[in-house]
């Protein structure tokens, strides 16, 4: 019986998300009590993990995240990476509520909003409560940032009728109150994949860190006592002796990150060749054919956001044990002539030197379409996952939240206290670590570098970039300015048909 409840939620679940109204039994000849008795929570909780993994797709959240902004950018490279313009429109900041990227995200981060209520249903212990509350909060988060609105049911509310839209402050308050409620059900020292009362700070540090910018993202206002909020947190967070700097930067990233980080807060469990999301993109998308492993020839970087980095900063990437000397493949940033494990020159499949290019454009043609850009590998190749099959599962697990960005939030609200004293000695002391040379005083700009080049492709930046008033700012490959429109995304008109309490984002149709 336990598997057919199981499907039975699934199958609901499934119905849900396409809004076909429902009747409040599970099954005709089950009952509602009977179904929260036999109910295996344990499952539901996994499941709900398990919708985590939208935010390691290329095609979801993550590329709204980065591909929008100044350290991402998808070239179209003759018939590749067309995909009717989709991509494109992302950079140049000309999307609709039609955009298959913006549709996707929407309803995938709905749909653990949902599962994680839906859950709630079923007599959760207090600690699988917690869990499933911290998990539809960090979601709810991430919509409210590139919506302005969630979708929102408490759990056993009739699902006849449409759910109730929370908004701006509101919908903030509830993310903030949830937060708090539940952080005393949270445990300590468990693994990062496991939600725990760090996770719970770190996210309360980005509530307050935005609050004013989700007020007003045209002109974001940073109230002091939002701010003393961050440090405390941060403060929380530091002495509690569960983190510390790697030594090796990429440690973060590598198949093994579970092990080696002493940075990782929150992440998404990946097995390799078990389970998983798709972290592999990180290597694949950005790499080329020939390299080993091989790529798909598609995002880069920006040479002007390359630029920020100085030499000896060890985040902008070199050899990496094991990897490097193994197979030639560099982590970091990739430019110039690429080469194999033995120093011979690798070639593009014309035949020409594989050497990547600082220049790229957001339509590309001609004979060097393979190798405009300036490619980027945070994540590392996991080679012990098998990359010709399709059941390709990298075994490193996705970083949501990080240690780093706890030192650099407190930092950032330090600054915007007028502590800037305070504020330089933190972003130095990270400096250090990453072999960056020391910064003679600290402002604003200097500090939106700096979550740049510790956070690049970690998801974070058009969110940045928006608290820092630069998001619309021209780029590279988008020379003019982009209107106030876009810092919200549309809501798809799938959704807008089926629920009366949504609106329309200003600026776009329906």
């Amino acid at each position: 019986m336990k598997y057919k409840i199981i499907f039975s939620i699934a199958f609901f679940s499934f119905l849900m998300l396409r809004c076909t109204k429902l009747d409040e039994t599970l099954r005709g000849d089950l009952t509602f009590p009977q179904a929260q008795e036999i109910t295996d929570v344990g499952a539901l909780l996994k499941s709900s993990y398990n919708g985590l993994r939208t935010f390691q797709s290329n095609d979801d959240i993550w590329s709204l995240q980065t591909l929008t902004t100044d350290e991402g950018i998808p070239p179209t490279r003759a018939g590749d990476w067309d995909d009717n313009g989709a991509w494109r429109a992302l950079y140049s900041h000309i999307w609709t509520g039609e955009n298959v990227h913006v549709q996707s995200s929407f309803n995938n981060l709905l749909g653990v909003v949902f599962s994680t209520t839906n859950l709630l249903n079923f007599n959760p212990t207090p600690q699988q409560a917690a869990e499933a509350r911290f998990i539809r909060a960090f979601v709810m988060f991430t919509v409210l940032d590139n919506w302005n609105q969630v979708p929102f049911r408490q759990p056993g509310e009739n699902l006849l009728n449409p759910p109730q839209v929370l908004k701006g402050t509101e919908a903030l308050d509830f993310i903030i109150a949830e937060l708090n409620e539940i952080l005393n059900d949270l445990p300590d020292n468990v693994p990062a994949y496991t939600a725990n009362k760090n996770a719970a700070r770190t996210l309360l540090m980005k509530c307050f860190l935005n609050k004013g910018t989700f007020a007003n993202r045209e002109s974001p206002s940073f109230d002091a006592a939002d701010m003393g909020q961050v440090i405390t947190l941060a403060d929380q967070i530091i002495s509690s002796g569960e983190y510390d700097l790697s030594d090796n930067f990429f440690d973060n990233f590598a198949p093994n990150n579970n092990v080696i980080s002493k940075e990782l807060i929150f992440t998404e469990l990946n097995v390799a060749d078990v389970e998983g999301g798709n972290v592999r993109f990180q290597v694949h998308a950005p790499g080329h054919y020939n390299e080993n492993p091989g790529g798909w020839n598609g995002f880069t970087t920006l040479s002007d956001f390359y630029d920020k980095f100085e030499a000896s900063d060890t985040r902008r990437g070199g050899s990496y044990p094991g990897i490097t000397d193994k197979t030639g493949w560099p982590v970091g940033f990739r430019i110039g002539q690429q080469y194999d494990q033995n120093g011979v020159p690798r070639k593009d499949r014309l035949g020409n030197p594989l050497a990547f290019t600082r220049e790229v454009k957001l339509i590309e043609s001609g004979a060097n379409l393979e190798v405009t850009g300036i490619r980027v590998g945070k994540y590392l190749p996991d080679y012990k996952s098998d990359y010709s099959s399709d059941r390709d599962q990298a075994g490193n697990d996705y970083v949501l939240l990080r240690y780093a960005d706890v030192l650099l939030m407190k930092a950032e609200a330090l600054l915007r206290t007028a502590k800037d004293a305070d504020a330089l000695t933190v972003v130095n002391d990270l400096r250090a670590k990453r072999g960056a040379s020391a910064l003679e005083s600290l402002d604003l700009d200097k500090m939106l570098d700096e979550r740049g080049r510790e956070m690049y492709w970690e998801g974070w930046r058009r969110e940045d970039l928006i608290r820092f008033g630069k998001y619309l700012d021209p780029v590279q490959e988008r020379p003019s300015a982009s209107d106030p429109t876009y810092l919200l995304f549309p809501i798809p008109g799938s959704a807008l048909a089926v629920n009366p309490n949504l609106e329309q984002n200003p600026g776009y149709s329906n």
